[in-house]
């Protein structure tokens, strides 16, 4: 299946995560150009674009921290003196933290706490999307795609903050389309549910099984599903699907 993306530049930020390493590999199985957006694992960012180097014929890592002053522009200039832009943002980076202590009521969570998370995040994430865009309204076409979760729609105990955070993508791109009109450029978010990770790994079997049973499809969500929808939504595949939330839940 040719998904248009021979020759196509893609970003792929938190690439050294679970989630990321899978998208990388989806878009560099196709032909893309990947660069590997990386935090804090410069190795394991190296060590992956030379994977996909090796598959692809070209790949780089670059860093892209959430926090870091100019990370974001470091990053698209890194990509753009490369290969000349940005053809296809995946932004799967996230900044942990902020989760709300068991116990502790909502109006009681320092602000010291939480402040820093939701404003980098998001300005990570709003930022990414400036700077990419000059090049994909010059070329008439791009793709963005923007990581967001089921706890964005259906929510869970402790995680306000982070719920602020992914549901904030959601009214990026609701407006976004619009200042897209015509151009070509088309931005969705992928909202995964409890995904098959290896933080899972300390998951009590019990809690696992619970949370199988209660998905449609028998199974938790795993990497290489939410590297699939991403890789539609950020291919020519995809013709006219814009200001969408795509959920990859198995069906909950």
């Amino acid at each position: 299946m040719d998904f248009g993306l021979e020759g196509r530049t893609v970003l792929v930020t938190g690439a050294t995560g679970a989630i990321g390493h899978a998208v990388a590999q989806a878009f560099s199985a196709h032909g893309a150009k990947v660069a590997v957006g990386y935090a804090h694992d410069k190795d394991a960012a190296r060590a992956l674009a030379t994977q996909l180097g090796a598959l692809a014929g070209d790949a780089l890592a670059v860093r892209c921290r959430i926090g870091e002053p100019g990370a974001q522009e470091n990053a698209v200039r890194t990509v753009c003196e490369a290969w000349g832009r940005v053809d296809v943002l995946v932004d799967a980076a996230m900044a942990s933290g902020a989760l709300r202590p068991s116990g502790v009521p909502f109006e009681e969570a320092p602000r010291q706490e939480w402040a820093p998370f939701v404003t980098d995040n998001l300005t990570h994430t709003l930022r990414l999307t400036q700077l990419v865009l000059p090049g994909m309204r010059q070329a008439s076409w791009g793709r963005i795609v923007l990581v967001s979760s089921l706890v964005a729609r259906i929510g869970k105990p402790g995680r306000e903050f982070y719920g602020t955070v992914k549901s904030g993508l959601g009214g990026l791109l609701s407006s976004l389309m619009w200042d897209l009109h015509g151009t070509g450029i088309l931005v969705n978010t992928v909202s995964p549910g409890l995904t098959d990770t290896p933080a899972l790994a300390a998951l009590p079997p019990q809690h696992r099984l619970a949370q199988e049973s209660a998905t449609p499809t028998g199974r938790l969500t795993t990497p290489a599903d939410v590297a699939a929808a991403a890789l539609f939504l950020g291919s020519a595949m995809n013709g006219n699907i814009t200001g969408q939330d795509i959920p990859v839940t198995g069906g909950r």
